[in-house]
């Protein structure tokens, strides 16, 4: 989704509320009225019934400078929604799972084209041309979605990446290899056998060794069935006519690279900060998860693990990944040009367009609260 258009309708309504609370011009906003306006927004969403809770928050690359919440993270309990209150990321976990395969990469582990049963030979063969790590990362395997809701919400435990790949690796591809875009989490749970296989670890802790110790992310990690972290949110959804009700909870083994990690606003932040540090990544791999493959996607360009929301005239390039399943809306920014990363979380699924607008609204406070 395209946020251009999103941006000239809120950047107006941003710019004003902020000049109500300074009483001067923009260029004398500070972090602290930078803060107020984001917090606003949000207890405003809130009261407008967008949301049971969500939280926020922007940081430049070496300071979090704000951070809120409003709403609740259990309505019955009345209790309040925090920025630590753990939720489900959904697909910003691509995000992650494209960077440790870069890392794979960086080592001389991974050939970005070769054949993928150079790492997993037991991965059936497809009569429409081989499948590359390179295609998994910008969705360009032909590897399908979901067959329907019920495998979307989906009760099954999968006890390894193996077995949730079984549910799918022998069905037809969609298109040949390296021809089209075709968004597929199924195709980031093959990319999480690779980092397996190849690391010699569990994609967890791989992960925890190299992605979320090294950004000091101390409150993510692998979403259990039935098992809720201390602090994490309940799960909610919108219904079509605007009503906020309690979400069945779905088993997420099925998807844990694509869509199965839990995390907070400010973990979130922090990967954010190490990207833009190159904390995880040498320079130059970096810029392969921004790079635009040229395939027509019929929406944003998706570079690996990464979408191109395009270069904004005030901001400049612009980064991210969304993310929406059962319970859970989320956004991840990054304006590199302004050193700022921005982080929006809900746990109220049908609510994305939602999350992504507020991201936007937030792109004059991160840039401008440095």
């Amino acid at each position: 989704m395209k946020f251009s258009s999103i941006f000239l309708l809120q950047h107006h309504l941003v710019v004003l509320l902020v000049l109500t609370l300074t009483g001067s011009g923009w260029s004398q906003t500070t972090e602290n009225t930078a803060a107020i306006a984001a917090q606003a927004l949000l207890d405003q969403a809130v009261a407008n019934h967008q949301f049971a809770g969500i939280a926020a928050g922007f940081a430049t690359a070496d300071t979090i400078l704000w951070a809120g919440a409003a709403g609740y993270r259990d309505v019955q309990a009345a209790e309040p929604f925090l920025p630590t209150t753990i939720t489900r990321m959904a697909s910003i976990a691509k995000t992650l799972t494209a960077v440790a395969v870069l890392q794979l990469y960086e080592r001389g582990l991974v050939d970005l084209d070769a054949p993928i049963q150079t790492y997993l030979p037991e991965f059936p063969r497809k009569p429409q041309g081989e499948i590359t790590t390179r295609q998994l990362l910008q969705h360009r395997s032909g590897i399908g979605g979901y067959a329907s809701g019920k495998e979307a919400e989906s009760q099954v435990d999968y006890p390894t990446t193996a077995a949730a790949a079984a549910v799918f690796q022998d069905r037809d591809l969609v298109s040949v290899p390296g021809q089209e875009y075709q968004y597929s989490t199924y195709g980031y749970v093959v990319l999480g056998m690779l980092i397996e296989r190849v690391s010699g670890q569990s994609y967890a802790a791989f992960l925890q060794e190299n992605i979320w110790n090294k950004a000091g992310m101390q409150h993510t990690g692998v979403a259990q069935f039935g098992q809720p972290q201390p602090g994490q949110t309940h799960l909610y959804a919108r219904s079509k006519k605007g009503k906020i009700k309690a979400a069945q909870e779905n088993n997420l083994s099925s998807r844990i690279p694509g869509g199965g990690l839990y995390t907070c606003v400010g973990d979130l932040l922090r990967f954010g900060q190490a990207i833009l540090n190159d904390a995880l990544l040498a320079p130059a791999t970096r810029a392969l998860l921004f790079t635009d493959p040229g395939v027509d996607t019929k929406q944003n360009p998706y570079g690996m693990g990464w979408f191109l929301y395009g270069d904004n005239p005030n901001y400049g390039p612009v980064y991210g990944h969304s993310g929406e399943q059962t319970g859970a809306a989320a956004q991840l920014m990054l304006l590199p040009e302004q050193h700022a990363v921005i982080v929006v979380m809900a746990n109220t699924s049908q609510t994305w367009r939602d999350v992504f607008q507020l991201s936007v609204q937030l792109f004059p406070l991160a840039a401008g609260a440095e």
